[in-house]
């Protein structure tokens, strides 16, 4: 139980990071810090399939592409434009909104009793797999031929025919 809240201090503690840097490059890195803290806690739930994915797909390869993104960027101080007055007043409004949807929740939050499973093998990949491809083998095939002839589309969009070039 305390590497549960140790690793939820660190979450807490990576995302607030990623709100207060002050350099987006740093912001983005913190992100992936938060998102391998959150892998953990899919670890520590036995839920080994998502956290193959949330590191995977949100680690790899949208926190990449965030990062190429933004060095790609011109992000010059000097360009941008100062805000007016009722953009700052929305932020205040909205800011306040949030703070009380907090505390709010907050107030609301009572002790619960441990979840205990009953199941030990619940989130484990291979009971994932024996459920894909027994029960929904059909449509796990459809959208892959899906996939493939929207991927062939792509390819073919994106080249260019010799016969019309001048």
């Amino acid at each position: 139980m305390n590497t549960f809240y140790f690793i939820a201090f660190l979450s807490v503690f990576f995302s607030i990071l990623v709100i207060t840097a002050k350099n987006p490059v740093h912001s983005i890195l913190y992100l992936i810090l938060t998102f391998f803290t959150f892998t953990i806690h899919y670890i520590l739930l036995n839920a080994q399939f998502l956290a193959i994915v949330n590191f995977i797909v949100y680690m790899g390869a949208i926190l990449v592409l965030f990062l190429y993104t933004l060095m790609l960027m011109n992000l010059n101080k000097e360009s941008e434009q100062p805000k007016s007055n009722l953009v700052k007043i929305a932020a205040v409004i909205g800011g306040g909104c949030f703070l009380v949807t907090i505390i709010a929740s907050i107030r609301a939050l009572g002790i619960s009793d441990p979840v205990i499973l009953k199941d030990p093998n619940l989130g484990l990949v291979k009971n994932l797999g024996k459920t894909l491809f027994n029960e929904y083998l059909l449509p796990f095939e459809v959208s892959s031929v899906l996939l493939l002839s929207a991927m062939v589309g792509a390819v073919l969009l994106a080249t260019k025919d010799p016969k019309t070039t001048v």
